[in-house]
């Protein structure tokens, strides 16, 4: 199984601000969608609950500490092992935030994809750092901002080493 993480960042590695994205990138959403469909998707409470719903055409699971959570049509785990765990039976899986479970589960994932947004923001939560000792980046799509997308940006896909 491939652990994946899919993120969008500004330069500064910033990627929210009081559980809210700090921008409207159409085509990063697009992204996403397109990069995810199909996959398991691991996930925070904090990121499940700034989405607002599950997100369809994904198994949706959710991480945790709260035993007593329960939503309708979603795999609810206690921790990082067991939400993977899950997935066993899957090609891939992404972990889709947040920062929490970013930074727990970076030393575990094999691919990242990430939206570089050509911007800084004010934030409260960051995207770990990449390290290129442990990461090598193989793709990579840029974009000039348009009349729906406010901002420069690019689409990356890293590997482990």
């Amino acid at each position: 199984m491939i652990i994946a993480a899919i993120v969008a960042t500004d330069l500064n590695n910033a990627i929210g601000k009081n559980n809210q994205l700090l921008w409207h990138l159409p085509a990063d959403l697009k992204f996403f969608k397109t990069t995810t469909m199909g996959c398991p998707i691991i996930m925070g409470r904090k990121t499940y609950e700034s989405i607002g719903r599950l997100l369809p055409g994904r198994k949706n699971i959710i991480i945790t500490r709260n035993k007593d959570l329960k939503i309708e049509g979603a795999v609810i785990c206690s921790d990082l092992n067991s939400a993977i765990e899950a997935c066993n039976d899957s090609e891939k899986v992404f972990i889709i935030g947040g920062a929490q479970i970013y930074r727990e589960s970076i030393e575990v994932i094999d691919e990242l994809y990430r939206t570089l947004v050509k911007s800084s923001f004010d934030a409260d939560v960051f995207f770990p750092e990449i390290e290129t000792t442990q990461f090598k980046k193989v793709w990579e799509e840029c974009h000039e901002k348009d009349e729906k997308n406010p901002y420069d940006y690019c689409y990356e896909k890293y590997i482990k080493n």
